[in-house]
């Protein structure tokens, strides 16, 4: 453990709470807890305007005289206008102000700790739900909710920290199908023209994963003994999609061995509009429609996108600033997909990859290299290597740290203990603690709330029957404990003898006793440290 004065110590336990216990901006209305939503929605072909009502089962734990959903009111003709609120068939006053929904909740019901509000309302959604043409001109509805836009078109709380089950009761022309969250309750022609489609979750969900997705597909149901997976693909690429995204069946199938069993009753995978690459919608996950080739060159994408379904989606970040917990994971876990599936060599290499997309990114925004940075107010500055590369490589560090055993168990029971609710970094950090019995502060600390990552310079040289190791940290400031592998490697020797480095301050000399001279010396052989390494050798 690194040595430091008193007052600095003290001065780093304040700044470390205040950092630590630091949350987004959001408001949270603490008195109170969404249980379940009810989406009913009309849409339409002749108008890209909707028509919507909402049924919210919300738990108080204070009484109250008033509460927000958030919700996008019209502007400019775009945007959703709210007609009439009901609690418990009781009307209510309401306002619409900045882009909040406020509603006064009746005297006579304000000391009932459960209450159901009906909510009317109707407009051409501003973003959200996109409402567009696919690729082959075709007319689709996506729900595209991250990381807050479900408030477009979603009366709700937008924010992870409250989660609730749901359910969408959707009534749309015909020849469409309806894919959305849940599993399917009804699908029925009611009217003439339109079809109406009901689907309902079991387990609550973050709204940034609630979404319908609607147009004409093409559906493959694979076969599979505990969940129902399915491909939703624009009928003209039926071949090239169902090929693709067959892929699915052995993804979930090696992570259910070494995670958890899948957490939803379906997995569909659907070709969409989504304006990511994907988007990790819970049990119906959107791809972009362009990825779609019919030569499985997306494989890391879907592998992506369903380790998301146990971690972000089930076990869900509580503040946004943790998104690490969901992107972070999310990318490791893909990486050892890979190496379980491609091989050590393979794995080693998207490693690489994934270090050096840290490292470009700091040299191109050197103000900009936290994993954990809640001066972001924006949220889609978050989606950067921090939380993808980084949080994945602070895993990967984990993993060596504390062993294959101990992290893949430490892995298991945080997703036992957090799944289908939500957890900050420091819950994380705990459940290490526990499995391993080690303390991991100075870890989470460094690599989480510290900016970059070390930058190693190292010299050598052999005499007197001894490598004599010159090592630097050259960052400014930051100094980082992390332990590094150091290879030797010797003439008819093919494997290196490796030694581990731990550091006890920025600029230190070693001596290993060898009794021949080395061909060469490296750092961190077997990539297991986030670090630009410059090693040079001397004769």
């Amino acid at each position: 453990m690194k040595k430091i004065n008193c007052f600095c110590f003290l001065l780093f336990l304040v700044l470390f709470t205040q950092i630590s216990f630091a949350q987004d901006a959001y408001p949270r209305q603490d008195f109170l807890d969404v249980e379940h939503y009810s989406f009913s929605l009309k849409l339409q072909d002749e108008t890209n305007a909707i028509q919507g009502k909402t049924t919210i089962k919300i738990n108080f734990k204070e009484v109250k005289e008033e509460f927000f959903l958030d919700f996008i009111s019209e502007k400019s003709g775009k945007g959703m206008t709210v007609s009439e609120v009901l609690c418990e068939s009781e009307k209510c006053d309401f306002r619409q102000e900045n882009d909040r929904l406020y509603i006064t909740i009746p005297s006579s019901l304000a000391s009932q700790k459960q209450l159901s509000f009906d909510i009317e309302y109707d407009g051409v959604p501003k973003d959200g739900l996109i409402i567009s043409k696919n690729k082959y001109g075709n007319r689709t509805f996506f729900g595209d909710n991250w990381p807050d836009r479900a408030r477009n078109w979603l009366p709700s709380i937008d924010h992870p920290h409250d989660k609730a089950t749901c359910e969408f009761k959707v009534l749309a022309p015909s020849k469409y199908q309806v894919i959305a969250n849940g599993s399917l309750v009804e699908e029925s022609d009611v009217e003439e023209g339109y079809r109406y489609t009901h689907w309902k979750t079991e387990v609550p969900l973050p709204t940034k994963v609630m979404v319908i997705g609607v147009g004409e597909f093409a559906v493959q149901y694979l076969l599979d003994e505990d969940i129902l997976l399915s491909s939703w693909v624009y009928p003209e690429d039926r071949e090239k999609g169902f090929y693709d995204y067959a892929q699915a069946e052995e993804i979930v199938a090696f992570l259910e061995s070494i995670i958890a069993e899948y957490p939803y009753t379906k997995l569909a995978n659907v070709q969409s509009k989504t304006r990511y690459g994907g988007m990790e919608n819970a049990g119906n996950i959107f791809y972009d429609e362009n990825t779609v080739t019919g030569l499985r060159a997306f494989e890391a994408l879907l592998a992506h996108e369903i380790v998301h379904q146990w971690f972000g989606n089930s076990a869900s970040e509580a503040d946004w600033h943790h998104i690490w917990l969901s992107e972070g994971f999310a990318t490791y876990f893909t990486n050892y997909y890979y190496e379980k599936k491609y091989g050590v060599e393979k794995f080693q290499e998207r490693m690489q990859a994934d270090r050096r997309r840290i490292i470009q990114f700091a040299e191109r925004h050197p103000n900009r290299t936290l994993v954990i940075d809640t001066n972001i107010t924006d949220y889609n500055q978050l989606l950067t290597p921090n939380v993808y590369e980084k949080g994945g490589w602070l895993l990967h560090m984990l993993r060596y740290l504390l062993g294959e055993e101990d992290f893949m168990e430490g892995v298991r029971k945080y997703y036992e203990q957090y799944q289908y609710s939500n957890a900050l970094s420091d819950d994380l950090k705990e459940i290490f603690e526990e499995v391993s019995g080690k303390e991991l502060d100075w870890f989470f600390e460094q690599w989480l709330y510290q900016p970059a990552y070390p930058e190693y310079s190292m010299t050598w040289e052999y005499q007197n029957a001894e490598v004599l190791l010159t090592i630097e940290q050259k960052q400014a400031d930051t100094f980082f404990e992390q332990p590094l592998e150091i290879a030797f490697y010797y003439e008819g020797n093919q494997e290196p003898q490796i030694e581990v480095y731990q550091p006890t301050q920025k600029l230190e000399t070693l001596s290993i006793p060898s009794t021949e001279k080395p061909i060469k010396v490296v750092m961190d052989p077997n990539t297991w440290i986030l670090a630009d390494i410059d090693s040079q050798e001397r004769e």
